[in-house]
């Protein structure tokens, strides 16, 4: 992505959450392995135009509230099929007063609704963004004004509050302060929805000066050799490390239970990773929770969920 993706593509990958690329106005949607080696040998594919669903974000998320609870709390409205072989589109005031990063993390779970892709209605920051890392954004696209949406979604941004996604589904979404007292036994941050530099120094800051709760593993992965690389230049490494937390080398990590951090027989993980399905991340009977990096961090050091306010 650092070094191709330019608004206006359509980009088929080998991976779901290929949708990421939406952030800058790309078409990006996942393939299953024989249509997506099909196009590399012959160049060419195809995909079925789908309807769009368009969610007008209006407002800004407030001190403490991070787009992975916008997305969260519309997943939860909407359900894990609520944009089944649809196009989540982000348009509005609300969507453009996000960040490139923040964008990402929107599109990154359409797929996670259902969606074929999400896109966010592109503008000026996508322009910087694709001008500081070298490339054209010639195909500036957004819907007509007289566009026809299957369904129009109207969010207010100032109304959203920290949530978690409990066991075993993605659209079980409930707000953190109704969560109770949940124990957990291990914390991820990480993965390709919350791995990036804002996440890490997110956690940095609530970390710093703390130590994680001494029942609790907590595995840090960057979403990459990038940003690890920019966490170590900041010093974020280091407050990781003395606060007691695994900072794991950039890869997928607990998010699907391949490596490391897989969970064992009922126990307790609150991640930042992308699914929780039962076995998600380990053993048939452990539970995976969903929350931001704020949420993630602060259940860290207390050893239950909570967020950074109850510390």
């Amino acid at each position: 992505m650092k070094n191709f993706v330019e608004p206006g593509q359509l980009i088929f990958g080998a991976d779901s959450h290929t949708c990421s690329y939406g952030a800058l106005g790309a078409f990006g949607t996942g393939v299953g392995c024989t249509d997506f080696l099909y196009a590399m040998v012959t160049g060419k594919s195809w995909v079925m135009v789908p309807e769009t669903l368009r969610f007008n974000l209006k407002g800004k998320l407030r001190e403490g509230v991070y787009p992975r609870d916008l997305i969260l709390t519309i997943i939860g409205d909407i359900g894990a099929n609520g944009a089944n072989y649809k196009v989540m589109e982000f348009a509005g005031e609300g969507a453009h007063n996000l960040s490139v990063n923040d964008r990402f993390v929107l599109c990154n779970l359409a797929v996670e609704a259902g969606a074929k892709t999400g896109i966010v209605e592109p503008d000026e920051k996508v322009k910087e963004f694709i001008k500081e890392h070298g490339r054209r954004a010639d195909n500036m696209y957004v819907s007509d004004e007289d566009a026809k949406f299957l369904k129009v979604y109207e969010y207010d941004l100032d109304k959203i509050e920290p949530v978690v996604a409990r066991p075993d589904f993605v659209d079980d979404v409930i707000p953190l302060s109704q969560v109770g007292d949940v124990k957990i036994d291990e914390a991820f941050l990480g993965s390709c929805n919350n791995g990036r530099i804002d996440d890490l120094r997110v956690a940095a800051e609530i970390l710093k000066g703390r130590k994680v709760n001494p029942d609790v593993r907590f595995l840090i992965a960057p979403a990459s050799n990038n940003v690890y690389i920019q966490a170590l230049d900041e010093g974020l490494i280091d407050i990781f490390m003395e606060s007691g937390a695994m900072v794991m080398n950039a890869n997928c990590s607990v998010c699907w239970g391949s490596c490391q951090g897989v969970i064992g027989e009922n126990e307790v993980l609150i991640s930042t990773g992308t699914r929780n399905f039962k076995g998600r991340a380990g053993h048939k009977t452990s539970k995976v929770y969903l929350g931001s990096a704020a949420t993630v961090t602060a259940s860290a050091i207390a050893g239950k969920i909570c967020g950074p306010d109850e510390l």
